[in-house]
């Protein structure tokens, strides 16, 4: 595996969707799929993780869907997006993983009104392409990456590679924060 495969070919920006202090010790970053069962498994972990870690950890959520498997996972991700331009990503972020079993377009519109988004401002985004952009942009960093699957983690710009079950990562984490 080279180099590129291992590390985060995109640094963490301002742009990033990020929940958690920007000079946090450690830094989560998700590549992630909204109709990926794995990554519905994975939601709550990470929402323990950020609990249990606090102020240590920074989580940041891209996008990595995997149209040819998921056939909503595309218009999921860049209804998340649009819903994003009004701040209201994790708002959408929530409710996407949520309700993930129903992700068609009806259903992804209520929860954008859910999300506490204007759902006119929305439509509007997507068919302006800002949202698909963005997705696409996150796309070809996870190929950089060498993030091919969902979930993909990165934790301080290094793939992690161990089980992301919440007692290895954990512990995986800890140890981070002790070396």
């Amino acid at each position: 595996m080279s180099q590129s495969e291992t590390h985060l070919s995109s640094p963490v920006s301002s742009d990033d969707h990020a929940v958690g202090p920007e000079n946090a010790p450690l830094t989560v970053v998700e590549y992630g799929d909204y109709q990926c069962p794995y990554c519905g498994q994975a939601f709550p972990i990470v929402q323990a993780l950020q609990r249990d870690f606090g102020d240590s950890l920074c989580f940041v959520f891209r996008n990595l869907p995997l149209a040819d498997m998921h056939p909503h996972a595309e218009q999921a991700a860049e209804m998340a997006e649009a819903v994003g331009l009004q701040g209201r990503f994790w708002e959408m972020h929530d409710l996407l993983y949520e309700n993930q079993r129903e992700l068609g377009a009806k259903a992804l519109l209520s929860y954008a009104d859910r999300a506490g988004a204007n759902v006119e401002e929305v439509v509007a985004a997507i068919k302006g392409g800002d949202p698909r952009s963005r997705v696409q942009h996150d796309l070809e960093s996870a190929i950089r990456s060498g993030a091919n699957g969902t979930p993909t983690f990165f934790v301080n710009g290094e793939r992690y590679d161990g089980s992301w079950a919440y007692g290895p990562f954990a512990e995986y984490l800890t140890s981070m924060l002790e070396s």
